[in-house]
This record gives structure tokens, C-alpha cells and sequence, in this order.
């Protein structure tokens, strides 16, 4: 198979049949054979009838997952990419501010280019540009920076990879914003972009806020900290901690020994338990052998912990 598309959605019941349209015109012209992975989110309005009805029509090259509940979009891509059997993995949204047109350039630069991974970006925006386009320049300004990955649009939902990639990624929490950062963690380095068309919302409204900037940055955090010491948390909490330890250990020995002095001498000094440096000292020393002993427990946990994805899936069609 040349191409599965995987479409994450959650109470896009209208644009669903057109979207569908669309997609089968572009690859029934390219005469690509392929497979539509449709994840419901957890929708509560009339999505995964409309699927349902597409699967009737289209036993051959739809297939769909449907959530309990809703979980968010990375949990719907790590579902959808676990289904996936194409050769080129291709995600879009499916509010259609996609084009499926942008595919057979897409899968071109996967399997000519020899690109592991393709993002889209939406040069020109049809956004709210106080509200989306200031907020995601910044944001995608210090995501180039942190993972460096000189893409313009990291977070942008269509993408186009190898197959071996999404088999070897986790995507968890709301780390979707980072696939990129993802594959290249995961050795996958040869990293394109390509710039697609940004359409207009023809139906339904906008599922995300400014929220998601702030949580971006913070997950942004997240994940450069987890690269660097997921696996060995002692690196970070136990140098740290081992620091501040030594740091109060020299402090309170400095303080002691000023004590001593001024006794020595007959010079009147401070008491040491009234001595503000003392107690600071004396925190820094417990704080110290608090973190390091976080970092053992960090190092216990891993080596005895196994990643899961527990999504309760309520239906799957295939």
C-alpha cells in the first residue's frame, strides 16, 4: 500500500464527506492505493455516523477508530499510527484547512527525496494574526531554538512520513506539537518542510485557544528535559544536588569557623543558631540531599517501570 492517511477529529461531522471527496479524487487521479485511518476523539456529535456511512460506501479504504472519550490529539495519532500499513504515513486535520492536494508532493519527497519525515507549513495564514499567527511565531521561534529543527511551522497537522517512523515514536500527552522533535530523538534526522496551502474554516469552530501556547512551552520543557536525562534523571538531580549540598556544607563550615574566630579573639559574634546564613546554609544542605535522593528514586523507577498507553477504544473498524 502507498499511502495511509490518518485524520484525528473530534465534532467535525460536517466537513467529514466533502473532506472524504476530496481526498479520493487526489489519490484516484494519481492512482495511489491507500487507506483512510479516521479517530474519532471522542466526539459527541453526529462524526462517527458520518464515518460509518463512509465505511459502507468504502469498505476497501476506510477504516476507523473511536474513543470513549476524548484524550486529545496525540493520543488519537499514536492510535492511528499503531493501525497504519502504508508505506507513507500522511496526517491532516480534518477540518479540510488541509488541502489533500498537497499529497502527491508529500509522499514525492518521502520516497524520491528520501526524507524520514516532511512537515507542512502554512506561510501564509488566514488566522487571527493578534490571537494565532504573533503567538505561533514565538512559539515556533523557541522550538527551533530548544530541538534544533529548523522548521517554520512545527506544530503544523500535515505531515508526511516513512512508515518506520511512526512505528518507532511514542507520541504521549500533548507531545503531537513535537513530532519532529520526536523522530529526531529517535534517530530519524533527515527532516524536510514544505509549504501548503492554509485554507479557511469552512465549517465547525476552532478546537484550540491560547492555552496551548502556554502548555506548548511547557511541554516544549518537557520533552528537551526527558531527552537529556529521562533515562538518567541522576545526571540532573544528583549533580544538582550534590552542588547545593557542597555549597551549604562550605557555608556552614565558613560560618562555624568565623564563630571560632571571634571566640579566639574575644570579639563578640552572633550566636550561630541566630546566624540567618547558618539556617540557609543548613536548607541548601537539605535541599541537596533531597534532590540527589529524587534522582535515585528517578533511576529505581525507570529500571523498573515499562511505558504504557492505556486508550480505551469503544470501536474500531477495519
Amino acid at each position: 500500500m502507498d499511502i495511509s492517511l490518518v485524520i484525528p477529529l473530534y465534532n467535525e461531522a460536517e466537513s467529514l464527506t466533502p473532506l472524504h471527496e476530496w481526498i479520493v479524487r487526489v489519490m484516484d487521479k494519481h492512482a495511489f492505493s491507500y487507506e483512510i485511518v479516521f479517530v474519532d476523539d471522542g466526539s459527541t456529535d453526529a462524526s462517527w455516523q458520518v464515518i460509518c456511512d463512509l465505511k459502507t460506501q468504502h469498505p476497501d479504504t476506510v477504516r476507523a477508530i473511536r474513543f470513549r472519550r476524548n484524550y486529545g490529539k496525540s493520543a488519537a495519532l499514536y492510535c492511528g499510527f499503531r493501525a497504519v500499513r502504508g508505506e507513507v504515513v500522511i496526517t491532516m486535520d480534518a477540518d479540510m484547512q488541509d488541502s489533500p492536494d498537497e499529497i502527491p508532493e508529500l509522499y514525492r519527497m518521502i520516497r524520491e527525496d528520501g526524507y524520514d519525515l516532511v512537515s507542512g507549513w502554512k506561510q501564509k495564514r488566514f488566522d487571527n494574526r493578534l490571537t494565532k499567527n504573533l503567538p505561533s511565531k514565538l512559539f515556533n521561534a523557541t522550538a527551533r531554538r530548544v530541538t534544533g529543527i529548523p522548521l517554520h511551522d512545527m506544530n503544523c497537522g500535515l505531515k508526511a512520513y516513512r512508515q518506520e517512523v511512526v512505528k518507532n515514536i511514542e507520541v504521549f500527552s500533548e507531545m503531537h506539537r513535537y513530532i519532529p522533535y520526536l523522530a529526531k530523538n529517535a534517530g530519524f534526522t533527515k527532516i524536510g518542510e514544505k509549504v501548503v496551502q492554509h485554507r479557511k474554516r469552512e465549517f465547525g469552530v476552532s478546537k484550540f485557544g491560547l492555552n496551548r501556547f502556554v502548555n506548548g512551552y511547557l511541554d516544549l520543557m518537557t520533552l528537551w528535559f526527558l531527552n537529556r536525562f529521562g533515562k538518567q534523571p541522576m545526571h540532573f538531580f544528583g549533580l544538582v544536588g550534590s552542588l547545593m549540598f557542597l555549597i551549604g556544607l562550605i557555608a556552614v563550615i565558613v560560618v562555624a569557623a568565623m564563630k571560632l574566630h571571634a571566640l579566639a579573639n574575644g570579639v563578640p559574634a552572633m550566636l550561630i543558631g541566630v546566624n540567618p546564613y547558618f539556617h540557609i546554609a543548613i536548607l541548601m544542605m537539605i535541599l541537596g540531599c533531597m534532590l540527589f535522593l529524587a534522582g535515585f528514586l528517578g533511576e529505581l523507577i525507570i529500571r523498573n517501570s515499562q511505558s504504557r498507553n492505556d486508550y480505551l477504544i469503544r470501536e474500531e473498524l477495519n
